[in-house]
C-alpha cells in the first residue's frame, strides 16, 4: 500500500505561471522522493469559466515541466452527485441553511456603523447571518437562486461542542521550530468569530471549494496536501468538514507564495507571466526549477 499520494488541482480557468509551477513540482519530488503517486485534479466545477482550452494548455506545461501523472484525470464536473449527497446529509442533520443574500446585500450589512471591521477568515468578514433564523420557505426556494451556508455554532455543537473541537488538528510540514512536521488545533472561536457561517453550495455551483476539496481528497486518497500559504486559513473550515463528513485528514503543506518583483501574487491574468509564454521565450525547465528556487 502506497502511503503517500500527492495531488496538484488546477482551475482550467487561465493559463499556470510560476505559482502553480511551485506548487505543482514541490508535490510532485515529494512524492517521487516518497515512492509515492502523483495525482491531477481538474477543478473546473465554475463551468461559466473553464475552457478546454486552458485544460489543454495545463496538460502541455506539466508535461514540458517533467512531471508525469496518472490517467484518467478527475474532474470535479463529474462528481456533482456526490457533492448533493453530502449536502443531503448535512441539511438532514439541520447544519445548514438557504441564504439568498446577493453580495451588495452582505456588503452593506458588513459596512453597516454597528460592525467591528472588514476582518475575517479565508473568504472575507464573516456572513453576518441574515437568514440563518430565516424559516424555510419552500416557495422561494423553488422560485429565487440561493446558497447553501453551513451554521457553524450548530456544527461545532454536533460534533461535541468547543471543548471538542479544541482536541481536532492537523498535521502541517515545515511548521516545528527546526521545520518538521506540527500538530496544529483547531480554535473553536476563529471558525465562529471570522469564518463564519461558510458557503457549501452556491447559487450558481453545486458544491463550494471548501466543500469538494474536502471530498475530492478523500474520494482520490490523497495522504499529503501541498497548495499555496494563502489557503493555511482555511484548512481548519477543511478540518472540521472532514470530522463532520467521516472524511480522513492529509498531512498539510502550505509552502511560500510566488510573486513578482513588486512582490504582488501572481495571478492567471497576467498572460505575459504564465509558463507558456515562458517556454516561447526560450525559457528550459531547468530555467524554472533554478527561478523557484528548486532542484533538478
Amino acid at each position: 500500500m502506497v502511503n503517500h499520494v500527492e495531488r496538484f488541482a488546477p482551475g482550467p480557468t487561465g493559463l499556470l505561471h510560476l505559482g502553480h509551477a511551485f506548487s505543482a513540482l514541490t508535490a510532485y519530488d515529494a512524492a517521487r522522493k516518497a515512492g509515492g503517486r502523483f495525482l491531477l485534479r481538474m477543478e473546473d466545477i465554475d463551468t461559466t469559466r473553464a475552457r478546454a482550452e486552458y485544460e489543454d494548455a495545463i496538460f502541455r506545461d506539466l508535461a514540458w515541466l517533467g512531471i508525469e501523472w496518472e490517467t484518467p484525470v478527475l474532474r470535479q464536473s463529474d462528481r456533482f452527485d456526490a457533492y448533493r449527497a453530502a449536502i443531503d446529509d448535512l441539511d438532514r442533520r439541520g447544519l445548514i441553511y438557504p441564504c439568498f443574500c446577493s453580495r451588495k446585500e452582505i456588503n452593506a450589512a458588513l459596512s453597516a456603523p454597528h460592525d467591528t471591521g472588514a476582518e475575517g477568515g479565508p473568504d472575507g468578514p464573516a456572513y453576518p447571518g441574515a437568514c440563518r433564523l430565516m424559516p424555510r420557505d419552500p416557495s422561494k426556494l423553488s422560485h429565487r437562486p440561493y446558497a447553501m451556508r453551513l451554521d457553524m455554532g450548530k456544527a461545532i455543537a454536533s460534533l461535541g461542542g468547543a471543548g471538542i473541537v479544541k482536541k481536532l488538528s492537523f498535521k502541517e510540514t515545515g511548521k516545528g521550530p527546526r521545520g518538521e512536521t506540527k500538530k496544529i488545533n483547531l480554535d473553536p472561536g476563529y471558525l465562529i468569530e471570522l469564518c463564519g457561517d461558510i458557503v457549501i453550495s452556491r447559487k450558481e455551483n453545486p458544491s463550494s471549494y471548501h466543500l469538494s476539496v474536502v471530498l475530492d481528497d478523500a474520494f482520490q486518497q490523497i495522504t499529503h496536501v501541498t497548495r499555496g500559504q494563502d489557503l493555511f486559513s482555511a484548512t481548519s473550515i477543511h478540518r472540521l468538514l472532514q470530522a463532520l463528513l467521516g472524511r480522513p485528514t492529509p498531512v498539510y503543506r502550505h509552502h511560500r507564495l510566488i510573486t513578482d518583483e513588486d512582490g504582488k501574487r501572481l495571478a492567471k491574468r497576467d498572460d505575459a507571466r504564465s509558463l507558456e509564454a515562458l517556454r516561447e521565450q526560450g525559457a528550459t525547465p531547468q530555467d524554472v526549477r533554478k527561478i523557484l528556487g528548486l532542484g533538478a
